[in-house]
């Protein structure tokens, strides 16, 4: 049974995705589940202390936090937000080291050829760099 899962959210309507998929578990048996929010900045610091504090609720849109908050609500079982700021994949994959999490749920934007290598994959860094297994959510077609 999963004691720690990490679920990686952001603002795009994947979340939502993410979010049923996550309920599709038995999640009562689980003993937390931990939102975690990413807010991107671009001239992260990798140098920056790994226990810096999480970022200022007031970093993020009134209307994301609300919606995190809705995500924490449905969630049958104890669980806890994080919001830090950094690279997404970085703080992610130290979120669940801090956390110890069994698993990362996160979404993937499907990109492929170009846009991926301007872009990058958050979810494939994730993969390659995380200690615990990682479920990526592909976007539903159609």
């Amino acid at each position: 049974m999963l004691k720690k899962i990490l679920v990686a959210l952001d603002h795009s309507d994947l979340s939502d995705q993410v979010v049923e998929t996550l309920l599709q578990f038995q999640l009562e048996g689980v003993a937390e589940v931990v939102l975690a929010h990413v807010v991107a900045n671009a001239d992260s610091d990798p140098d920056v202390a790994v226990d810096r504090p999480q970022a200022d609720t007031e970093t993020i849109p009134q209307q994301s936090l609300e919606k995190l908050q809705t995500y924490q609500a449905q969630i049958p079982c104890k669980s806890a937000l994080e919001i830090v700021t950094g690279d997404p994949a970085e703080e992610i994959v130290r979120l669940a080291n801090i956390h110890q999490a069994e698993l990362i749920v996160i979404g993937s934007r499907g990109l492929t050829g170009m846009s991926r290598i301007l872009q990058g994959s958050v979810s494939g860094q994730v993969v390659e760099e995380a200690h615990c297994s990682v479920l990526v959510v592909k976007p539903k077609l159609g």
